[in-house]
């Protein structure tokens, strides 16, 4: 907001911030791009889902989260993508004690991305052919790095899962990769325990989502303004 200083009317200073920056959810709607970032936005988070989606066609491993969403649907009456929006809201419990702010981009990747699993698992059917598998296994690992980086850079909070992972490094002060990949053998364990989907697909997965989404950021990383007094 403006302030008055003796009879001159002075607006807060406004900082361009190149890359990824670390904002409440207020300083999120207020920095700027809009038009761009909140489209970006919702096409990561619908690619994200049909990338889930191609993976569970492929029938060759899951991503390790969704190891976990596979198992659970074992025992619930709920469909897969029903499982990521239900399993994302109990994550999100877990950012109270870690002190985690939601964003808007928080809510929707809650939300879209099951969503969007539920609808492209109507219309793909699980092909015969091991080579097509095994294309629709690559082609949803690299989509998912796409998505990743599309949802990551409209910088408008941080997905469920991305949180938890970033308030425990926080908190206990272990690296991101320590605590990530504390995380994913976690919930492919308890996944696997449950009677989920893992395979060769799961392994490349790990191994693979990280530097992508480390490629392909850089080229959707939207820079913002923000106040200069704004986190």
């Amino acid at each position: 907001m403006a302030r008055l200083v003796g009879m001159s009317l002075i607006a807060p200073t406004r900082v361009a911030r190149p890359g990824l920056t670390d904002l409440g959810p207020i300083a999120q709607l207020r920095a700027g791009r809009l038009g761009r970032r909140i489209p970006q936005l919702y096409v990561g988070l619908v690619l994200y889902g049909v990338s889930l989606a191609m993976m569970v066609r492929g029938d060759l491993g899951l991503a390790p989260w969704d190891v976990l969403h596979s198992g659970l649907i074992r025992h619930v009456p709920i469909t897969l993508g029903q499982a990521v929006v239900v399993m994302s809201f109990v994550v999100l419990l877990a950012w109270v004690p870690l002190r985690e702010t939601p964003g808007i981009g928080t809510i929707s990747n809650a939300l879209v991305i099951g969503f969007s699993a539920d609808g492209t698992l109507a219309l793909l059917d699980r092909p015969d052919g091991l080579a097509a598998r095994v294309a629709l296994m690559l082609g949803g690992i690299v989509l998912c790095g796409l998505a990743s980086g599309l949802y990551i850079g409209a910088q408008l909070g941080r997905g469920p899962r991305d949180g938890l992972m970033t308030g425990l490094h926080r908190r206990t002060g272990l690296s991101l990769r320590l605590v990530r990949t504390g995380l994913e053998v976690a919930v492919v364990v308890v996944g696997l325990v449950l009677g989920g989907v893992a395979g060769p697909g799961t392994l490349l997965y790990a191994l693979a989502i990280g530097p992508l989404t480390q490629l392909v950021l850089p080229w959707f990383t939207v820079d913002v303004e923000v106040s200069a007094s704004s986190r």
